[in-house]
């Protein structure tokens, strides 16, 4: 297949950077779409999954990186722990407006059957002490 110059460039810059020999990047660096944009004079993120031209570019930057399979797993592990994280702050926040409309019924309630008991009735509060102690 025939490339065009940029495509070849890239590729050349991938090869340098395989080889340990960048011209413009600090040898070491990681090898990743970004760092081969830059080692082929590009600007970062010029490289870009979304265009088809590169296809072929980002499949030999995958292979030539072997921490990117690692990397990506990691990375779909952490957005599987945070939408997991979403969803328990949604469902307790949900649980605790319950809760709270719960606890409204027992004091509209509890004023209801004062006002027509003509008596006090106990206060919502939290229990202190074993059940059955009386205390």
């Amino acid at each position: 297949m025939m490339r065009n110059k940029a495509i070849s460039e890239y590729f050349d810059a991938l090869d340098r950077l395989r080889r340990g020999v960048p011209i413009r990047v600090p040898q070491g660096t990681a090898i990743n779409n970004d760092s081969v944009a830059l080692e082929a004079g590009r600007m970062k993120g010029s490289i870009k999954r979304s265009r088809e031209t590169f296809a072929e570019l980002i499949v030999a930057i995958d292979m030539a990186c072997p921490d990117l399979p690692r990397k990506r797993e990691r990375r779909e592990r952490l957005e599987s722990a945070e939408r997991f994280a979403d969803e328990v702050v949604r469902q307790l926040d949900a649980s605790i407006g319950r809760e709270l409309s719960l606890l409204m019924q027992v004091y509209q309630l509890k004023k209801e059957l004062a006002s027509l008991t003509g008596k006090n009735v106990l206060p919502i509060r939290a229990r202190v002490g074993p059940v059955g102690s009386g205390a």
